[in-house]
């Protein structure tokens, strides 16, 4: 489950109550870890959105991803006591979200498997700059179910020609089976894309071979899209993704 967040600069209850925390205070407050252990689920990625680079609004300012065994789980958590008392901080706090339910794309990747070690990259990363995650929201013009359209792929291959020399990784892309809460968009692919650092990320943005193909195959296969980097907080993502998929 993929959720993007963006919050009220203040937190607004439903009860009237005064409050003088923000939209992500109470979002902090709702984190609902006992309810998703009793599931067995597990918050395996979040991160705060430090930078926008596709797609105007809403300004999103956290991504997490959560696991659950399966889809029947998320179901039953939603129903328990616990979290729905938790939940009112969830709406207090948000001023918009997306949620997201998907699967991996298991193997799926840019076909460059000779991968540099950090310390060898033009940019590694740094106290000041390090790691980021780059995360990618994608909706197509063809719907191709669970697979890419062909000018993303050739986009993907080209794209990953260019960005594997800058220590690039492919963390994990998940296709979206639907939509939970949103605004009536849909999703196709969600991907997350490990870079050692933001000067890595913008030296294969601003790359003139990549940028042709943004050109000629990315552009002409995606109808909407969000780009964001983010700083992890919790990052077990590429180790959450079985090798086979749940039910």
């Amino acid at each position: 489950m993929v959720n993007l967040m963006s919050y009220r600069s203040a937190a607004d209850y439903a009860d009237g109550r005064d409050s003088v925390i923000s939209g992500r205070e109470a979002d902090d407050l709702y984190t609902p870890t006992a309810p998703l252990a009793a599931v067995g689920a597990e918050i395996v990625f979040a991160a705060d959105v430090q930078d926008q680079l596709l797609g105007d609004e809403p300004k999103w300012e956290r991504v997490a991803v959560v696991k659950y065994p399966t889809r029947r789980s998320f179901i039953d958590m939603q129903q328990r006591d616990d979290f729905q008392r938790l939940h009112e901080h969830k709406d207090a706090g948000m001023a918009r979200t997306i949620v997201m339910g998907t699967q991996p794309m298991l193997g799926a990747n840019w076909g460059v498997l000779d991968l540099p070690d950090w310390s060898e990259v033009p940019h590694p990363p740094t106290t000041d700059d390090g790691e980021v995650m780059v995360v990618h929201v994608l909706s197509f013009h063809d719907e191709v179910g669970a697979q890419s359209p062909a000018d993303m792929e050739s986009y993907s291959s080209h794209a990953g020609q260019v960005a594997a020399p800058h220590g690039a990784r492919v963390t994990g892309w998940f296709a979206v089976e639907g939509t939970i809460i949103g605004d009536g968009r849909r999703w196709d692919q969600v991907r997350f894309n490990t870079f050692p650092s933001r000067r890595a990320f913008m030296a294969v943005v601003m790359d003139p071979d990549r940028l042709g193909a943004q050109r000629d195959y990315r552009e002409p296969a995606i109808a909407d899209t969000y780009t964001l980097v983010t700083r992890p907080i919790v990052n077990r993502l590429e180790a959450s993704v079985d090798q086979e998929e749940g039910p």
